[in-house]
C-alpha cells in the first residue's frame, strides 16, 4: 500500500499542509484556517483535516487515503503539556501522527535536521536551538504573557497607543488615524472587539506599523525599535545557549533583520527548507512527539 507524508505548519492564524510520496515528490499543498492547539484541540483538527484533504485533491487524492497518511504536526501551542495531550486524545483518521511545537518544525526544516537555532517571529514568537539531540527554547508562552516580537504583542501595543492617543495623551500619527479608520473612530467599537480579540486580530495590523515606518511614522518607527529589541532580546538568549547559527522566519522576523544591532546580524543565516519540510521529516517517527 502506497504511504504518503504530510507536513503540518500550524499557527494562531492559519495551518498549511503539504503532501509528499514515498519518494519525496510534491503531490499538493494548501492552507485553511487557524491551527493553535492552545484556542482549543478540536478547531486544531478542524483546520488541519480541512487542508489536508485541500492538498490531497490537487493530487487526485480522498479521504478514503488518510489512512494511508502519516502526518507530522508543527503546531503553535504544542509546548502546553495539557493542550498535547489533549489534542494527541482525538480521534483521528490518518495512519499516524506526530506532534511538537511549530519552532520545532521550524528549526528542522532551516538547518535540514541539523543543530542550529531559529527565532520565529510571526503571529506570536519564539527561539529553539536544537543541539546535540536536546532542544532549548526561549520564549513562546503564548499571548497576551510572552511572544514579544511577535505580531499579536504590536498589534496590542498598537492599540494601547491609539486610545492614549485618542485621549490626547500622546501625539496622533497617520498610523493612529488608520487604525482609528478601521473602527470608524469608534473607541467603544475598540473595546468591544477587544472583548473577543484573538491573536491574529491582534496581528492583522503588524503589516501596517512596517508601512508607516517607512513611510517616516514616528509611532511606527519607535514600535519597529521596540520589536527589533524584543527579537534581539531572544537571539542573544539563544547565543548564550551555544546557538551561532540562527535563522529569521516569519513575517516579523524577517522583515526586522534590518532594524537588528551589527553584532546579532552576524549570527543570522538563511533556513534551507521551510517549517513544512521539517514537519515531513517528523511524520512517522514517534521520537518527534514532544511529550
Amino acid at each position: 500500500m502506497k504511504q504518503f507524508y504530510v507536513g503540518i505548519d500550524g499557527g494562531g492564524t492559519s495551518c498549511r499542509a503539504r503532501i509528499r510520496d514515498e519518494q519525496h515528490n510534491l503531490l499538493g499543498e494548501a492552507k485553511s484556517g487557524s491551527a493553535n492547539i492552545m484556542l482549543g484541540a478540536d478547531i486544531a483538527m478542524v483546520s488541519i483535516i480541512e487542508a489536508i484533504a485541500s492538498a490531497a485533491q490537487q493530487a487526485n487524492l480522498t479521504q478514503d487515503d488518510f489512512s494511508n497518511m502519516h502526518v507530522g504536526l508543527a503546531l503553535a501551542g504544542a509546548e502546553h503539556k495539557n493542550s498535547w495531550q489533549a489534542f494527541m486524545a482525538q480521534l483521528h483518521p490518518f495512519a499516524s501522527i506526530v506532534l511538537n511545537t511549530d519552532a520545532y518544525g521550524a528549526c528542522l526544516g532551516a538547518h535540514n535536521g541539523d543543530d542550529g537555532a531559529i527565532m520565529i517571529g510571526g503571529t506570536g514568537s519564539c527561539g529553539i536551538l536544537l543541539k546535540d539531540g536536546q532542544q532549548h527554547v526561549v520564549g513562546g508562552r503564548e499571548f497576551p504573557i510572552s511572544d514579544q516580537g511577535g505580531g499579536a504583542v504590536m498589534g496590542l501595543r498598537l492599540i494601547q497607543q491609539v486610545l492614549l492617543a485618542y485621549d490626547g495623551i500622546v501625539a496622533t500619527t497617520p498610523l493612529v488615524t488608520h487604525v482609528l479608520n478601521h473602527f470608524n473612530h469608534d473607541v467603544d467599537a475598540i473595546v468591544e472587539w477587544s472583548k473577543g480579540a484573538i491573536p491574529k486580530d491582534y496581528g492583522q495590523f503588524s503589516p501596517a506599523i512596517f508601512q508607516y515606518a517607512f513611510e517616516g511614522d514616528a509611532l511606527a518607527i519607535s514600535m519597529l525599535k521596540q520589536t527589533a529589541a524584543d527579537i534581539e532580546m531572544f537571539l542573544i538568549a539563544l547565543n548564550n545557549k551555544g546557538a551561532t547559527r540562527i535563522c529569521l522566519m516569519g513575517s516579523i522576523a524577517e522583515r526586522i533583520q534590518d532594524w537588528l544591532s551589527p553584532p546579532v546580524q552576524q549570527w543570522i543565516v538563511q533556513p534551507q527548507f521551510d517549517a513544512i519540510e521539517g514537519a515531513i521529516m517528523m511524520a512517522g517517527k514517534a521520537e518527534h512527539n514532544l511529550y
